[in-house]
């Protein structure tokens, strides 16, 4: 399987300077890990969207959408877990 190159929408590094420190490298050492898996366990399609998914780090998600002929996961959002959902 190939690996999937990841791109990010401008929003995020708002999204990633108002975390804290300590979730920061967890969140880049998982959308990271999104590269080899998109769609690894724990990986959710989102009902509300056709083609996002999200996935989990402590109380932060992490909202993707993956291409898979082009072989992209882009990055949408990565808000706390009561914040993510309003407004997709």
């Amino acid at each position: 399987m190939p690996a999937y190159s990841i791109s990010f929408k401008p929003s995020v590094a708002k999204d990633l300077q108002s975390l804290p420190r300590t979730v920061v490298s967890r969140v880049m050492q998982r959308i990271e890990s999104l590269a080899s898996s998109p769609f690894a366990p724990g990986a959710i399609k989102l009902v509300s969207a056709e083609r996002l998914h999200r996935v989990r780090v402590s109380d932060y998600r992490i909202i993707y959408e993956v291409d898979s002929e082009a072989s992209l996961i882009q990055v949408h959002y990565i808000r706390h877990r009561r914040e993510v959902y309003r407004g997709i």
